[in-house]
């Protein structure tokens, strides 16, 4: 038999069952916005490559905001909870979920997470996602909204290298600014290339480490949050 007709039905197999994934994720991804929704939660899914920087910024987040506005924390690894016993040392709540060999979290992981979590109405559900630009893009959590984090340390062609990250994307947050002195990096050409795949993109540079940026970052996290109050619920430009 031809190599041909036996890969055809395997690959129309393959792509029948992802589908099939996908469905059921959205059906819950809804049911996840209308449970935020219903409580005027702020959910932001939190992406990047691993070593961006994602927690560290998160930290520092909390640690500025927390006397303003309540922040409860799904993480999500592949495995080992070093994360998660970080941001619990800022006093938050903070849900693991290890996803084993998968690379992403899906739908049901973050029900099962805010279940857990029951964040207080009016506050930010923070879902720091594993670290990945391919899978987490194809899978709605039921987020209010992705947050894309590269660093300087990465190369500034990520946004044209990963597209579909970045333009599933509503916000990319470039950290490690500090680091700019010691590092080939182009600003410009890496904001080009994200305004390229995502013209509607907002960008935000930041150091957790120096703070500089992080009032732009902070004020655009309270307009999103003031939001979901207003009755029509969309997002705010700043």
């Amino acid at each position: 038999m031809d190599t041909s007709q036996i890969h055809a039905p395997m690959h129309g197999t393959t792509i029948s069952l992802e589908q099939e994934i996908l469905q059921k994720n959205d059906l819950i991804a809804a049911q996840n916005r209308g449970w935020f929704k219903g409580r005027q939660i702020l959910a932001l899914n939190l992406v990047s490559s691993p070593g961006a920087g994602k927690t560290t910024l998160l930290i520092r987040t909390i640690n500025d905001l927390k006397a303003q506005i309540p922040i409860s924390v799904i993480e999500g690894d592949q495995e080992t909870v070093n994360d998660a016993q970080k941001i619990k040392a800022t006093g938050c709540q903070v849900v693991q979920i290890n996803t084993g060999k998968g690379c992403h979290l899906d739908a049901a992981m973050v029900e099962r997470g805010y279940t857990e979590l029951n964040p207080p109405l009016d506050s930010i559900v923070a879902i720091e996602n594993v670290g990945n630009l391919v899978c987490p893009a194809l899978f709605d959590l039921g987020e209010c909204a992705k947050v894309v984090i590269l660093s300087v340390t990465e190369g500034e062609d990520k946004p044209i290298k990963y597209p579909y990250m970045f333009r599933a994307s509503e916000v990319m947050v470039l950290t490690k600014i500090d680091l700019l002195p010691y590092v080939q990096f182009d600003v410009d050409r890496c904001i080009e290339y994200a305004k390229q795949v995502n013209p509607h993109i907002q960008i935000f540079q930041v150091s957790a480490t120096t703070g500089e940026g992080l009032e732009n970052w902070y004020t655009w996290l309270k307009s999103q949050l003031q939001s979901l109050k207003a009755p029509s619920g969309h997002f705010l430009s700043v």
